[in-house]
């Protein structure tokens, strides 16, 4: 398997939760639409594609408030998630 595939294969389930997370909190579901540019139609249609996937992931990546509220709620430490941001982004 090509490693652009393995990268994606290991994120779907990361960013699967990182929508049910926000799904489940409209507050931050509302926040991350307007910083993706997304209304409620797009997300839909957007819903399981790589492009989302990754904007879910650096999203949380890039907000430690809700990271660290994600991890403590999915039982995966804060190490765990950025290892998988890490290997979407080798340069940082």
């Amino acid at each position: 398997m090509p490693r652009s595939e393995t990268i994606e294969h290991s994120v779907a389930p990361l960013a699967e939760a990182c929508l049910g997370y926000l799904a489940e909190n409209p507050e931050e579901l509302l926040s991350f639409m307007q910083h993706a540019g997304l209304d409620p139609e797009a997300l839909r249609r957007s819903v399981g594609s790589p492009a989302l996937q990754r904007g879910l992931v650096d999203y949380f990546a890039s907000n430690e408030p809700i990271l660290l509220a994600f991890c403590a709620n999915s039982g995966m430490s804060p190490e765990q998630f950025m290892r998988v941001w890490y290997r979407l982004n080798p340069a940082g």
